[in-house]
């Protein structure tokens, strides 16, 4: 059983990254977002449109996801969702959430949330560059390779008994 990549892609910045590190390993991926994105042309990458609304490709991801999937996206409520079923998630920039990093990430989002609503100016997000690509395309290389040796284990020890 191989993993399969979720992309909550109406954001994302790194989806051909993803599409040339899934093709070389054969793994499934699904680009999933509330409105047509051109995707190459291969069986192992999937377009799910769904409908418009505040959750809907959230939603869809972790309804699909299953232990070992990888999930890529800037939401950090999805990543922790997606933790919860034992999934890889993992920032366009290059941050792979943990079940240790989850909650200062959330504890952070909120706090910025109640900024912004009482008039302060937070910013924006960082510039997205070269550096955050590399990084990324690092940190998804290792989490799949980290599954694939995790799957060869447990196929190994099914053998044993």
């Amino acid at each position: 059983m191989d993993s399969t990549i979720y992309i909550d892609a109406d954001a994302c910045p790194v989806k051909d990254e993803i599409y040339k590190v899934a093709l070389r390993h054969q793994l499934q991926v699904y680009v999933v977002s509330n409105h047509f994105i051109q995707t190459p042309k291969s069986p192992l990458i999937n377009k799910v449109i769904v409908e418009k609304g505040p959750d809907a490709a959230d939603n869809w991801i972790i309804e699909q996801v299953v232990s070992g999937d990888v999930v890529v996206t800037n939401d950090i409520p999805l990543a922790a969702r997606a933790l919860e079923k034992t999934a890889y998630a993992i920032a366009p920039y290059g941050k792979e959430f943990t079940k240790d990093s989850i909650g200062m990430a959330l504890a952070q989002r909120s706090l910025m949330e109640q900024l912004r609503e009482v008039g302060e100016r937070t910013g924006g997000p960082a510039f997205f560059s070269p550096s955050h690509r590399s990084k990324f395309l690092q940190i998804l290389n290792e989490a799949i390779v980290r599954e694939k040796r995790r799957q060869s284990r447990s196929i190994d020890r099914q053998d044993h008994l």
